[in-house]
């Protein structure tokens, strides 16, 4: 069964074996970590990134088509020019892409022979206070620092990269001064370096990356947990604190709540987790309710969303102070700020009624459900700095797009002055 999952048939025989003993020594907690990283990332599926200011489409096939701003080259069309409409990488054909992720001003797409491409700002991380990168890729280029390392899956923080490996382990680019992630290293690294710590010996599943900390779904004989790193500040590392973690700290609080964290989703400030039996918990900076539970308190440790508790979720998305989450049926639910129409509520005769509302607990979409097709992806700009806009993607292949509109991020044309969507439309593109 192992050797039908597309990252392991590849693998020699005696990268199988350190595998096997790397997961606790047996093909059935190997194939349980295969498939545990398949479900959370969509990895050999399609998918949709709603980066800062620019959009990465990858279709079932390996495709690559990329739309928005474009001031870096970040669209990988060997030209600084905007894209109002999805316009495929020619520069990839033959490149099979599995994995994508958008940071600003820069993409990395991974593809299923384990590299690694990026493009856009040549810089794995702003140093602080919005120093960026001064030079520019505008077409894909191989990240020569990661050839020796098989690669499954790209993370965009504002200070740092971070990427997971086959085996499940975690390296990091840029942001060691101070040993902020376990390493000494200039703000500007190229150079990968191994996440110290617990998890060197921890294989990790799928890895989120918010604007200065870092969360691992780490899968143990015992079960699936989570553990952070980076910027404490709003308890966004869920420790019951608001220190800042050198090196990635286990979060208890899953135990105590006998939740198997399933999914981990990074927002800016907050995070979300889905476990297993369908529940949802938040944490961090509650600002304009973005953690769903009817204020803006912050939580220092994960919270149960209580009033999701009838709605077995699947899958969860968090942006700047948003969050998404999918139900089983294929219902979205979505909560936090409301600037931009991101979250997708347009009520009133007019559809300009409340749509820029902060919302804050849970409420279901309803211009989501009258599209009449089941969701299975929600993406949203994870930055503070652009205006937010939000993907839908359907299990049928259908991409539906909503928010803001103003670099043309969404791959629609808009009618005269207009520069955001209050509700979802069908962007011309088929993913599946």
């Amino acid at each position: 069964m192992c050797q039908k999952r597309a990252i392991f048939k590849p693998m020699k025989n005696e990268e199988r074996e350190h595998l096997k003993q790397r997961c606790g020594g047996s093909w059935k907690l190997v194939l349980r970590y295969l498939l545990a990283g398949e479900a959370c990332c969509r990895r050999e599926k399609s998918q949709a990134i709603a980066g800062p200011g620019h959009s990465i489409a990858v279709t079932s096939s390996g495709a690559v088509y990329s739309f928005g701003s474009n001031n870096s080259g970040q669209l990988g069309h060997g030209t600084l020019e905007e894209e109002w409409r999805p316009r495929l990488i020619r520069s990839l054909q033959g490149i099979r892409i599995i994995q994508a992720a958008a940071g600003a001003g820069r993409t990395m797409l991974i593809s299923d022979a384990g590299q690694v491409y990026a493009f856009g700002k040549d810089s794995f991380g702003e140093a602080e206070y919005g120093v960026q990168g001064s030079k520019v890729v505008t077409t894909p280029q191989m990240v020569e620092s990661l050839k020796g390392i098989y690669i499954v899956q790209a993370a965009i923080g504002n200070f740092f990269t971070a990427v997971l490996s086959r085996e499940g382990r975690v390296y990091t680019f840029s942001w060691g001064n101070e040993t902020k992630l376990g390493h000494q290293t200039e703000p500007n690294d190229h150079e990968p370096r191994l996440l110290l710590g617990p998890l060197e010996n921890i294989p990790v599943v799928q890895i989120a990356a918010g604007y200065c900390y870092l969360l691992a779904l780490a899968c143990q004989p015992s079960g699936m947990s989570v553990y952070s790193v980076g910027c404490g500040l709003g308890g966004k590392l869920g420790h019951g604190s608001r220190t800042d973690e050198k090196y990635p700290k286990l979060i208890e609080q899953f135990q105590t709540l006998n939740l198997q964290p399933m999914v981990v989703a990074a927002g800016a400030w907050h995070a979300a987790v889905v476990g297993r039996d369908g529940r949802v918990c938040t944490w961090g900076w509650g600002r304009y309710g973005c953690l769903g539970h009817g204020n803006e308190e912050c939580e220092s440790v994960p919270k149960v969303v209580e009033s999701l508790s009838n709605v077995k979720a699947v899958h969860v998305a968090t942006g700047d102070y948003t969050t998404f989450v999918v139900a089983e049926t294929g219902d979205v639910y979505s909560f936090g700020c409301g600037e931009s129409s991101s979250l997708g509520h347009s009520t009133g005769a007019d559809g300009q009624a409340n749509r820029h509302t902060n919302v804050l607990s849970p409420e279901l979409v309803a211009s989501l459900k009258k599209i009449n097709e089941r969701v299975v992806q929600i993406s949203l700009t994870n930055s503070i700095y652009w205006n937010a806009h939000t993907f839908a993607l359907t299990d049928s292949g259908k991409l539906y797009a909503f928010g803001a509109a103003d670099k043309g991020q969404l791959g629609i044309e808009l009618v005269g002055q207009q520069n955001e969507r209050g509700t979802p439309e069908c962007v011309d593109i088929d993913l599946s």
